[in-house]
């Protein structure tokens, strides 16, 4: 995968990303498409599946859990441990 197409998955939002994703997936089961083809979108997916995992990971490690008291009302936040 070219430098420019590896950088243009760098930015693309979780949900774009997920989308074409999704997309070469199905493309790739279906089985039609030329060999060649198949290998540069399968390199695309591994692009893209990487980026939607580093997504999941950043905002996982921004999660917050819920503190209850006694009474089980909400006495603050703390840091979501990854377990």
């Amino acid at each position: 995968m070219s430098e420019n197409a590896t950088a243009e998955v760098a930015t693309l939002s979780f949900e774009n990303a997920l989308k074409e994703l999704e997309s070469i997936v199905t493309r790739l089961e279906r089985g039609d498409v030329p060999l060649e083809e198949s290998i540069a979108i399968y390199e695309r997916g591994e692009a893209l599946k990487q980026r939607c995992d580093s997504l999941l990971k950043q905002a996982e490690e921004r999660v917050e859990k819920i503190r209850t008291g006694p009474n089980g009302r909400a006495v603050g936040a703390e840091p979501f441990d990854a377990e």
